[in-house]
């Protein structure tokens, strides 16, 4: 038998790990696309998120009372921490808002009822003169003098009332349509800014005389018929009283 390998014949390389084959360039490109893509959609996860983070801490301390410190405890449940000096004054806070709900409650209540009830109310500039009396010299002549304010005027009843504002719960002023003697129109009056305003006046037993403007002659109509109505007062169209 020969010594040598006989007819085997032996191939050096055939064992040798063959070279890896490079991938595509366009599974390279689509795996780097891919990844890619991966990052971005990470990225604007994380930007949703700390969006919807802030938007939650805004909506936190929206609806937190301003100034109470939170905390949380060992069970991780939000709670405040109040000084007794601190919970004193949010009592007292809470009180004063339910008490001014309470007066506006009365005040839409007061308005409700002039509104249903009175025969007559609105708007009207009113200012206050005094007759000379029998014996007494005639009052100085200050019909140039503007001091017309404007009155909520309220004709309920057998009373006319003067309030500062619709929505006050007192009258300022108010007069007994029994003491009224005599009302009819005045001159119209042309202020410095062209504006006209029609008049009327109220006069009372007692000398005093209520002189009444609007800029809605269906306004002051309207307060001169209601008023001669109530008062039994004849009108007369012809007189208009000197200013």
């Amino acid at each position: 038998m020969d010594d040598g390998l006989g007819t085997i014949e032996v191939f050096p390389d055939h064992f040798h790990a063959s070279t890896p084959i490079a991938e595509p360039v366009e599974k390279k490109n689509r795996s780097f696309s891919h990844s890619r893509t991966d990052n971005s959609f990470s990225s604007h996860s994380r930007s949703w998120a700390r969006r919807k983070l802030r938007s939650a801490a805004s909506m936190l301390n929206l609806f937190s009372l301003r100034g109470l410190p939170w905390g949380s405890s060992s069970d991780d449940q939000e709670k405040v921490e109040l000084t007794v000096a601190e919970l004193e004054s949010l009592r007292t806070e809470l009180a004063s808002l339910e008490e001014r709900e309470a007066h506006f409650k009365a005040q839409l209540e007061h308005v409700d009822e002039i509104l249903r009830s009175a025969r007559l109310s609105g708007y009207l500039y009113i200012r206050a003169r005094w007759a000379a009396l029998p014996g007494e010299p005639p009052p100085i002549d200050d019909t140039e003098v503007d001091d017309w304010l404007p009155r909520f005027v309220v004709l309920h009843g057998s009373c006319l009332f003067f309030y500062m504002l619709s929505t006050d719960l007192s009258p300022q002023d108010s007069t007994l349509l029994s003491d009224v003697t005599e009302v009819g129109p005045l001159p119209n009056l042309t202020r410095e800014d062209e504006e006209i305003r029609y008049c009327f006046y109220i006069l009372t037993c007692h000398g005093l005389r209520y002189e009444c403007s609007s800029v809605s002659k269906v306004q002051v109509d309207s307060w001169l018929t209601a008023l001669r109505i109530d008062c039994k007062i004849e009108p007369e169209p012809d007189n208009i009283a000197p200013q």
